[in-house]
């Protein structure tokens, strides 16, 4: 066999040689649009007064950008037409390959006749018709068409797919990238469920192709029957937007935007909308509303990168009845922030805040400006130890109400050793410096009189950190260690924390994570003094299989009597001298079961609970189950401020390779109700989707102890794979 390139078209000779047409006898006439065919055959023919070639068995002919495999091929010299029979194969530039029982094809294989097609697209789209005529190599008519993109059944392959479409014509256009139908029904196992007489999908081999969506409908307590009619719009290969207008038959028409741009440098996304409530069913809200959620990403350089986010809303009504993404406070910022290795970070940034709650007093929601941080850990040791520094300025403003500016600088340093005995020795020094201008702290949020006017801060920390751990073998069974921990820490005492504003570390809470930081509270603003005695004991079983039991005790204790004015948070474990007792227990002995649970006991009634945190996890082959329980003191910086006590119950499991279910809820046991129930079941395969999920919150506005807007979804979601999706929601 030959492979022979020549103008017009070659093939293989009975002896290896490279022959072109032209010299094959006469002068035939010679086409722009034939561009040289090359093939290679079992078995070539020339007929040199007609000028043809005809090639057999097994052969591949390319010609242009497209290759084409038949049983047997003929090429017409004088008119540049080449016809093909017998399991013909054509494959096209974008990956895409044509099925028929005959072709005739002209202009670099681009247009002509074909009869018995089949077709494989891409995403696993499948196309079959009568017959075809493609014009410009981007136009296909095609006649009496099936297309799917669904697995035949492995069983039975004459059986209908799960779903195809069936139309007296279609045509496919590679420019346009879309597929159109005339007459077409969508039919599920061969059963026709919907009929057009004109429908339009994507070229599966783009996934960006603009026209409708498939439309949404629903029926809603607030909104009542309504349908959102989406439009796609590529507007070009780095940008899109999606129109979605809402009607419905209790509100107003509500106009919804999502936009996407991406640049060499990074993108901007967000949506926006605008429409009206009428107050029915919406709490006595009524009038134009709206909301914009928009966010950028920047890369500047190798160290820098910068970003936006706006994120605004009128109501939190509005966005729980037209289900827009809620958020109990919306931030907006814009930032930089700055990356050196692993030594250095930088961040600038400004926020403003929303509450969307009825009960928030947005004249005293926070403006930050600004917010400048800066740390650097140098990788090179610093007197045997490693080194941390950072700085910052805060600045916090509102209408009405406290503002306070903050100058805040903390040096850290670490030392650990190991002794003979094998004891892990840990140095620790920090030391943070604060400047303050604060005026107007004797108003809420804050409500601090003391806290007003210019001050300057400083604390010191220093502390001794061991702990010993004692590993024992146990053989068969594993290991096991034990290892109790001590660390004393020590620094002035610090001035009475009622005189200092505090706008960061509001949400302190005394747990195990936290027994062995130097200063426990979170942010700058609370700062611990004195001297005190941080104390652990934990113990760990690890067994040979992977699996261990592990679980920790610890406590603190003060050395000196003033510590009230220094820990002004009732109940959170640090309100007298011993602490309360924190405990970690984590058992998860084989593979398939998991508990870890975190409490914190009153220090002077241990079975007195304040919190207790747990969640246990059994996974058995395609099933996972998951129990908890929550239960908390009342915490001041809540609204309202109530005791939380709280069980949840969750199962998800695959039931197959295409079948899979949610299900959890939570109850509250103070309230004695249910706080949130939920479930979904989804069946996914190769081109279908089907999707329900319902969740039902019973969260209350305080205010009014009635129902929020949307508490309760039902939503149904259908994907044809490669056609589109489908939506029906209930609220």
């Amino acid at each position: 066999m030959d492979t022979s390139p020549v103008p017009g078209a070659t093939g293989p000779a009975p002896a290896p040689r490279i022959t072109p047409f032209s010299n094959l006898g006469g002068e035939g006439p010679q086409q722009d649009t034939n561009a040289p065919v090359t093939f290679t055959a079992d078995e070539v023919e020339y007929d040199r007064e007609r000028g043809l070639v005809t090639a057999r068995g097994k052969v591949e002919a390319w010609q242009g950008e497209r290759l084409l495999r038949a049983d047997e091929f003929t090429y017409d010299r004088n008119t540049g037409v080449t016809t093909a029979r017998g399991n013909v194969q054509l494959l096209e530039p974008d990956g895409s390959v044509l099925f028929a029982d005959y072709v005739e094809l002209k202009d670099r294989f681009r247009d002509g006749v074909l009869e018995g097609v089949r077709a494989l697209l891409a995403a696993n789209g499948k196309m079959a018709a009568n017959g075809a005529r493609r014009t410009g190599g981007t136009i296909s008519e095609l006649g009496q068409v099936v297309y799917t993109a669904c697995d035949l059944c492995k069983d039975d392959p004459t059986a209908p797919p799960l779903w195809q479409v069936q139309a007296r014509r279609a045509t496919q256009d590679k420019d346009a990238l879309r597929i159109s139908y005339r007459d077409a029904q969508v039919r599920m196992f061969g059963w026709p469920v919907l009929y057009t007489p004109y429908f339009s999908h994507p070229d599966p081999s783009t996934p960006r192709a603009s026209g409708f969506l498939f439309p949404t409908f629903g029926i809603t307590r607030f909104l009542g029957g309504f349908v959102a009619v989406p439009y796609f719009w590529a507007i070009d290969e780095t940008s899109d937007l999606t129109i979605a207008p809402v009607f419905s038959t209790r509100q107003y028409p509500n106009l919804g935007l999502e936009y996407r741009k991406l640049f060499n440098s990074g993108e901007i996304q967000g949506s926006a909308s605008i429409g009206g409530l009428n107050g029915k069913d919406t709490q006595g809200e009524k009038g134009l509303a709206g909301h914009i959620f928009l966010k950028g990403r920047f890369t500047v350089d190798e160290h820098w990168r910068a970003g936006f986010d706006l994120n605004r809303a009128t109501n939190e009504i509005y966005l729980r009845t037209f289900r827009y993404d809620y958020r109990r406070v919306l931030t907006s910022q814009v930032y930089a922030e700055g990356f050196w290795d692993t030594e250095a970070y930088a961040r600038f940034d400004a926020r403003a805040y929303q509450g969307l709650r009825t009960t928030d007093d947005t004249r005293q929601v926070p403006y930050v400006l600004p917010n400048i941080f800066y740390e650097r850990a140098p990788r090179e040791k610093v007197l045997g130890g490693y080194l941390t520094m950072d700085a910052g300025l805060l600045g916090i403003y509102r209408e009405i109400g406290s503002q306070s500016q903050r100058i805040a600088t903390r040096a850290r340093w670490e030392r650990p050793e190991v002794d003979a005995a094998g004891g892990v020795w840990t140095f620790k020094v920090q030391g943070d410096a604060l400047g303050y201008r604060a005026q107007g702290q004797q108003e809420p949020p804050i409500n601090l009189p003391d806290a007003n006017g210019t001050q300057a801060l400083g604390n010191i920390r220093a502390a001794v950190d061991w702990r010993m751990p004692f590993v024992r073998d146990a053989g068969a069974w594993g290991s096991q260690t034990l290892e109790p921990r001590v660390q004393l820490v020590t620094g002035p005492r610090m001035v009475p924390q009622r005189t200092v504003p505090n706008e960061d570390s509001v949400d302190f809470e005394f747990t195990d994570a936290n027994l062995f930081a130097l200063n426990r509270f979170n942010g700058r603003d609370r700062q611990e003094g004195g001297s005190r005695v941080d104390t652990a004991m934990r113990g760990i079983w690890d067994f040979p299989n992977g699996g261990l039991v592990e679980g920790l005790v610890g406590r603190s204790f003060r050395l000196d009597n003033d510590f009230r004015s220094e820990n002004p948070y009732p109940l959170s474990g640090l309100e007298n001298r011993a602490s309360a007792y924190v405990a970690r227990l984590r058992v998860a002995p084989v593979a398939w079961f998991e508990t870890i649970g975190r409490v914190r006991t009153n220090g002077e009634q241990p079975l007195k609970t304040q919190l207790v945190d747990t969640v246990a996890t059994v996974s058995t082959g395609r099933v996972s189950t998951s129990a908890g329980y929550l239960q908390s003191v009342p915490l001041p910086y809540l609204n309202p401020v109530r005791r939380r006590e709280e069980v949840g119950l969750g199962v998800a499991g695959r039931i197959n390779d295409h079948w899979r279910v949610i299900v959890s809820g939570k109850y509250d046991l103070n309230l004695e109700r249910m706080v949130l129930i939920q479930g979904g079941l989804v069946y996914e395969d190769e081109c279908f989707i089907l999707d329900a999920r319902f969740v039902r919150r019973f969260a209350q506005d305080p205010t009014t102890l009635s129902e929020y807007a949307g508490n309760t979804m039902v939503l149904f979601r259908i994907g044809f794979k490669t056609l589109g999706e489908y939506y029906f929601r209930a609220i």
